[in-house]
């Protein structure tokens, strides 16, 4: 395999793992409401387990306030029992054919474990970058045992992964800083 497609794969390969941290930073509560704090909720229907977003529509009417108006309304109880379940804190009010979530406001205390939950999801992202430049490394090593690539090129194409390390992993760390301001603005 090419040096530069072991390059572009170990890139692709990073960028899904800064999609998969955005999406997971997007879960964690701020003061505001976003649909994506309740879009993953898994709800019990149909002799099966759905995610919220499949059954229902998620509005933001207010800066605090949810709007969850389900397709069918016998899933109005099983969406408010997982709501229920889920640890975020939230109370779901029944209003005809809709479930409104008003977010409370969120205490000192609250904030920072939110933080803390928001560090161990960049940590896991930084682990699973080193992981794919430790893959990536490996197979330009194969490569270069196999004769495929000189030792120059070798040296060149880690250098470059490093590169490509650093740089995603200080991506990452930018969306972190972000969000922990997002997360403790009042």
């Amino acid at each position: 395999m090419p040096v530069d497609d072991i390059l572009l794969e170990a890139e692709e390969k990073m960028i899904k793992t800064e999609e998969v941290v955005t999406h997971e930073f997007a879960g964690v509560r701020t003061g505001k409401a976003s649909p994506s704090l309740v879009e993953n909720i898994l709800v019990e229907v149909y002799g099966s387990m759905m995610r919220i977003r499949e059954l229902a529509g998620i509005t933001t009417p207010e800066a605090r306030m949810l709007m969850i108006q389900p397709w069918d309304n016998s899933s109005i109880q099983p969406i408010e029992k997982a709501i229920q379940k889920s640890n975020l804190g939230l109370n779901p009010a029944v209003q005809g054919k809709f479930i409104r979530l008003v977010l409370p406001e969120l205490s000192t205390e609250r904030r920072q474990e939110f933080v803390k939950v928001v560090h161990k999801m960049t940590e896991n992202g930084r682990v699973a970058i080193r992981h794919v430049r430790r893959d990536a490394i490996e197979h330009l090593k194969k490569e270069s045992k196999d004769g495929k690539i000189s030792e120059d090129e070798l040296e060149h194409a880690e250098k470059e992964v490093q590169k490509l390390t650093d740089q995603y992993i200080a991506k990452i760390d930018a969306h972190l800083a972000h969000k922990e301001k997002e997360i403790m603005t009042v």
